[in-house]
């Protein structure tokens, strides 16, 4: 087996409203040392034998570290069998399967989702099913803040939320503040394990 001289790392959003804040992620995470599969700049891995569907959740499951954006916009192509959006798809897979992950929110998003999730009638909660919104620069709609439900693993009771951190941002700066803050640490940690596995190696094969 050939090793990879590269970490991959997929981006997965959606792209309206955010291409520059995308391109100066796609550059920075690159400068670092990743190959950098992201739709958005057609480096995505693709199969003629697939789906679009299809390849974006086998790159999932290939990519060795994920990196989702979770904006206002949920996103114009919808799976036809679940009605989800590829990039909640995309999302949810990389929860399934455990991958070593860094999640962004658009500070609109957990603000609605707290405001929403408090709305009550006759002192009981509103089910969000039994809501609609209309399209807007704010948020084009409520399955944002589902997707937002299953990054922050809601679900589950607060001890059990392995994997849950979703780092908030409201500017380009703030996104890519939190990008080069993880990738250029986790870059440093990989550098340490893999120094400190090689001189293990040499002292071994010496004695």
């Amino acid at each position: 087996m050939i090793a990879k001289s590269r970490q991959t790392i997929m981006v997965s959003s959606t792209v309206y409203g955010i291409e520059e804040l995308l391109d100066r992620i796609y550059d920075l995470l690159t400068s670092f040392g990743f190959e950098v599969w992201m739709s958005h700049k057609g480096t995505l891995p693709v199969s003629s034998k697939r789906t679009a569907y299809e390849n974006c959740l086998a790159a999932v499951e290939m990519c060795d570290l994920f990196l989702g954006l979770i904006t206002t916009h949920y996103g114009s192509g919808l799976d036809p069998d679940s009605g989800l959006s590829i990039t909640h798809l995309e999302i949810r897979r990389a929860i399934e399967l455990k991958k070593p992950r860094w999640l962004l929110a658009h500070e609109n998003v957990p603000f609605a989702w707290s405001l929403l999730k408090n709305l009550r009638r006759a002192d009981q909660p509103i089910p969000r099913q039994e809501l609609t919104v209309r399209k807007s620069p704010l948020m084009d709609h409520l399955r944002v803040l589902d997707l937002y439900e299953e990054a922050i693993i809601n679900a589950l009771p607060v001890p059990d939320r392995q994997g849950n951190w979703v780092q908030r941002f409201r500017s380009t700066q703030d996104g890519l503040t939190f990008v080069t803050a993880q990738f250029s640490r986790y870059l440093e940690v990989e550098r340490f394990i893999h120094e400190n596995f090689e001189e293990r190696s040499s002292t071994h094969e010496g004695n």
